[in-house]
């Protein structure tokens, strides 16, 4: 087939451009960015004159273009999208566009490697939220008789200009997830590189390039995430002599183990989706569109209900008097529905026994979870469950019946972790055991919810039922698979994901889940940090945020009953907390904050979430505002002392400018303790009663906030005066 001599392809949507060229046999992109609007065949054809770069001394006779499958062949030195060999050779990869379609906001590139002998099919699909997703299939068109293809990476590569100078990407560890580092770009690569079996509490979760200074509110910003729940890699590389017309490139995806795919004569490997994004706005310009793509894709959009999940409560001392006085409150204050955490299942008084029995132990629970479950629902409450089926424990039935169902080497397991090991969920038996197991008891208690848990990373994933063959891409493949076949069996079923917190959060879990455990630490300290960057990727009606007790059982901190119910105002929210134990002025302010939490709810999950940027590390403003301006809520946070001992005016992002608002400070969590015991003027007044101030005086100029102590949170209510919001209120 002659190659594509056509105009570039120009694919645009929400304010986001992207232009490939497909002539000459090869596919590049010519710009990705700020959308360019409608472009005549003479503006793509200087795109595509202009993409051309000098000769520079010492390199190729012909100007450097980057490829979308860039390699060797294509003169790039850097990162080969693709690499593999069969027994040894067929190493050059030569893949050679030979069609292209369009499709709507999509384009399909299909490619023929005569070195390697494969066949490449990459789709890029510009989705209503801006966003882009890069997917490829590769499949062996080898005769029958030669070697398999050992596949080494076929990743996603995308350039981004000289302006994007530096790099934030993020770290972690369990219960402080998400930690942000920030870096400049320079020659080479910035490689991170996940071999957890999952993302992990470390998981870079978003690659992000920008102009120098980007920030929540300023700057453009490129992104990268990849959409996997298996091993990952993420890379920013720039050499010296550029990436075509470009700087770098954002480069990701699955990280394969060697010999993990072998494709035989007719056998196809399909990446995970790498997402890529662009703002011109900040990272809040990003987070919108991310927020924007995953609420377009859930099953059921909109707040979650009010949650008590049992663990801090009662941990593995499943007493049913308890338990039952612990429905009784929780009913009292508002709380929608009751996960019963670990402990409920045959042989668990500890960790140490009974991950994969998943069977009722009558001897703590005699009459089964029916006396549970039945006061649950005579409130008026959904019932959940929490399981961790991907885990085994060696001291369980499963493991005494099944040693080969268990991951590992033949010739013994390595270190346990939590006393507990991996179950093989891409052995057939294996998988039918769990699914049956999950599905009798999902059926039997019309289980609302299920808690699911992923506590060990996968060291030494090999397969004994495999004769050792690497397993985590086909233990990821069985995963989702369990995940889809329970949804398909139980449409109703809610899943959230949790991994020892929050270390399997991405977006190829998410289209499976309903929610995720943002972190084991509920200090709400540590959350206001963890969940501004987790809110990057995710909206916040997927983060769950529960009020635990005075002292934090992660960091035994103390901290204040206001502080802790503010925190989860702005996500999915519940409680992690013995509530027998509390005072009768505690319960009462429980039930005002749920309350709240369902007057706002709807605001916080179909809203904008916006950040201040400040120059003072230890305050933060943040808010969620209605996509048609009419009302926001907000919450003015400190979580240190500063040098200065006031704010100074702080403007209100986000907010219509040519409205007023009207200004309330929402009193139903407990007074804050300002630091100064007074606050600016038009404070004192709006804590009085309400106080119109223009949408350019927040929004622009700002206003002075309150000097906050340390660990308090304030929240503030604008309604836009005039408008629907005002009528309801």
């Amino acid at each position: 087939m002659p190659p594509d001599t056509s105009p570039p392809v120009h694919l645009r949507a929400s304010g986001v451009s992207l232009v490939v060229d497909t002539a000459g046999g090869r596919a590049e992109i010519l710009h990705w960015g700020r959308d360019l609007g409608e472009l005549d065949e003479r503006a793509l054809d200087a795109l595509r004159a202009t993409a051309g770069t000098a000769r520079l001394h010492n390199a190729p006779d012909s100007a450097r273009r980057l490829d979308l499958l860039a390699g060797e062949y294509g003169d790039w030195s850097g990162t080969p999208a693709l690499s593999g060999h069969r027994d040894g050779s067929a190493t050059t990869s030569r893949p050679v566009l030979t069609h292209s379609r369009r499709n709507g906001d999509r384009l399909v590139l299909g490619f023929d490697d005569a070195v390697a002998d494969l066949s490449i099919e990459v789709t890029l699909g510009l989705a209503p939220s801006g966003l882009l997703a890069w997917e490829a299939v590769v499949t062996s068109t080898a005769s029958a008789d030669s070697a398999p293809f050992d596949l080494g990476s076929l990743v996603a590569l995308m350039p981004v200009p000289a302006r994007a100078e530096q790099l934030l990407d993020f770290t972690g560890k369990w219960s402080r997830e998400r930690e942000p580092q920030r870096s400049t770009i320079t020659d080479g690569v910035h490689a991170r590189y996940g071999r957890r079996g999952k993302p992990g509490v470390d998981s870079p979760y978003l690659l992000v390039t920008g102009t120098p200074g980007f920030a929540a509110r300023q700057g453009e910003v490129w992104a990268m995430h990849v959409a996997w729940s298996g091993d990952q890699q993420w890379w920013v590389e720039r050499l010296p002599e550029g990436a075509g017309s470009f700087s770098a490139v954002l480069g990701g995806g699955e990280l394969l183990r060697a010999g993990e795919v072998r494709l035989r004569t007719g056998e196809s490997y399909r990446t995970p989706t790498v997402v890529y994004g662009y703002s011109d706005t900040g990272l809040d310009g990003l987070a919108d569109r991310f927020h924007d793509h995953v609420r377009a894709d859930r099953r059921r959009p909109g707040p979650q209900p009010l949650v008590l999940n049992t663990w801090e409560a009662v941990y593995f001392d499943h007493d049913l008097p308890r338990l039952l006085e612990l429905v009784e409150r929780a009913a009292g204050i508002g709380v929608e529905r009751i996960v019963l955490d670990d402990g409920w299942f045959r042989g668990r008084r500890s960790d140490r026994a009974g991950l994969g029995d998943w069977q009722i132990d009558h001897e703590v629970w005699p009459s089964g979870l029916e006396p549970f479950v039945d006061a649950v629902r005579r409130h008026g409450m959904e019932f959940g469950l929490w399981f961790e089926p991907e885990m085994v424990n060696l001291d369980s039935e499963l493991a005494r019946a099944h040693p080969e169902w268990v991951l590992g080497p033949t010739d013994g397991l390595g270190s346990a972790s939590r006393h507990q090991y991996v179950l093989d969920l891409a052995h057939p038996e294996a998988f039918e055991h769990l699914l049956e197991s999950m599905s009798e008891l999902v059926q039997r208690y019309s289980i609302d919810f299920l808690k699911w848990d992923h506590n060990r990373d996968l060291s030494e994933a090999v397969r004994r039922a495999g004769g050792g063959a690497p397993a985590v891409h086909v233990q990821t493949l069985a995963f989702y698979d369990l995940l889809d076949e329970l949804r398909r069996r139980f449409p109703r079923l809610e899943i959230e994901t949790c991994a020892s917190g929050g270390g399997r959060i991405d977006l190829g879990v998410i289209e499976r889940t309903d929610r995720v455990w943002t972190s084991d630490c509920n200090d709400p300290l540590e959350r206001q940090r963890i969940q501004r960057w987790t809110e990057l990727l995710l909206p916040p009606e997927l983060l769950g945020s529960h009020v635990g007790a005075p002292r934090s059982h992660t960091t035994h901190r103390w901290s204040d009953q206001s502080f802790r119910l503010a925190t989860t105002l702005f996500a999915s929210a519940g409680i992690e907390w013995d509530i027998t134990s509390c005072t009768p002025e505690e319960l009462e302010a429980l039930a005002r904050w749920a309350g709240l939490y369902k007057q706002m709810r709807g605001l916080v999950a179909s809203g904008r979430r916006v950040h201040a940027d400040l120059a003072d590390p230890e305050t933060l403003l943040h808010g969620s505002v209605a996509a048609d301006g009419s009302r926001a809520l907000f919450a003015w946070v400190r979580l240190g002392t500063s040098p200065a001992g006031q704010s100074g005016r702080v403007p209100f992002p986000g907010l219509d400018e040519s409205a007023h608002y009207r200004v309330s400070v929402r009193s139903e969590l407990g007074a804050v303790s300002l630091h100064q015991g007074e606050g600016p003027q038009w404070f004192d007044r709006a804590r009085a009663e309400p106080e119109v101030l223009p949408g350019a005086v927040l929004a622009v100029t700002g206003v002075p906030l309150p000097t906050l102590d340390p660990g308090q949170a304030l929240i503030l209510d604008l309604q836009r005066v005039g408008g629907e919001a005002d009528a309801d209120a």
